[in-house]
């Protein structure tokens, strides 16, 4: 094996340990929350959603890339390689529909409390549920295509209409076809990401003109961000950014990979660690802006950490 292929792999490794480590701690508070009875706000639906979304994308990513940099070529066979795209595409879709649902929800809580805003709330509320199995729907109905473009490194493909994508191989004929096809499976992407960018000004907005009303009301002691909305509104903002951040790099690496017949070590790599990068972060950023999760691991780790010290002594 070479030191190179060590190295990605241990980086793929820890990259999904964290990440899953992360998406699975904030899943199991809300299941809890769940069981124990307690009343959950809305975008805590959607939060289960994506953590969900971020979970699947990192398995059927992280792992078969962790496990072909550690020298198991043979993994996946035809069959699971096209699985694992089409769930990693699933579950990377699904992220990016929670995020913006997520946003556009938060932009319409905080709205000012006038009739409209009122009853546009209402609404938002009542298809909450709606919106979270269309968003699982699309993406799952859009990205069936993707394995059409996949094939395991058993098939029997010539060498020279196949490109190299470390666990699995893709086709590199019919350019146009792709092209068509990666147009479709952007235009949900695009949109999201565009109602993203509406909500995250709108929000911005709101903040901005609360700031500057709370200073003329109160004095210079008051926090203008203090509030449980100004605080969740930020942690969204903080969430939308990164998201927003590590697409574009994202997909400026699969765009290469689409138009190289023959994409680089180095390329294919990059490219999955970046996809990777929003999954292992986002629980990570929900939980820094969440106290009650903070509260919730708070007893365990103290205790944890108490059994430690008396077994060492």
């Amino acid at each position: 094996m070479a030191s190179r292929d060590l190295v990605i792999g241990v980086i793929f490794l820890t990259q999904t340990v964290v990440g899953i480590l992360g998406n699975f701690s904030l899943l199991y508070y809300y299941i809890f929350l769940s069981f124990t009875g307690c009343r959950l706000r809305p975008t805590d639906l959607i939060v289960k959603h994506l953590v969900a979304a971020n979970s699947l994308s990192l398995l059927c990513k992280g792992v078969p890339q962790m496990m072909a940099a550690f020298g198991w070529n043979n993994f996946p066979g035809d069959f699971g390689c096209k699985l694992l795209f089409y769930l990693h595409r699933i579950g990377r879709g699904v992220s990016i529909g929670s995020t913006c649902l997520l946003s556009a929800f938060q932009a319409i809580t905080i709205s000012p409390q006038n009739a409209r805003g009122t009853k546009l709330k209402r609404k938002a509320l009542k298809y909450i549920d709606f919106s979270i199995f269309l968003c699982w729907t699309v993406y799952m109905l859009v990205n069936i295509i993707c394995p059409i473009h996949v094939t395991g490194k058993r098939n029997n493909m010539s060498i020279s209409m196949r490109k190299d994508l470390q666990y699995c191989s893709g086709t590199t004929n019919n350019k146009i076809t792709q092209l068509l096809h990666a147009a479709l499976l952007s235009f949900p992407d695009v949109l999201c990401l565009g109602i993203m960018v509406w909500a995250s000004g709108h929000m911005v907005f709101i903040l901005h003109r609360h700031r500057q009303r709370v200073q003329h009301i109160h004095s210079t002691n008051v926090s203008p961000g203090s509030s449980p909305e100004s605080r969740a509104t930020q942690s969204i903002l903080v969430l939308v950014s990164t998201f927003v951040c590590f697409y574009s790099l994202s997909t400026i690496c699969q765009v290469f990979i689409a138009v190289f017949d023959n994409p680089s070590w180095l390329l294919v790599n990059v490219s999955a660690l970046i996809s990777g990068c929003f999954p292992t972060a986002c629980p990570f950023v929900l939980m820094n802006c969440n106290s009650c999760v903070s509260r919730f691991y708070l007893p365990w780790l103290r205790n944890t950490t108490s059994t430690k010290v008396i077994t060492n002594a």
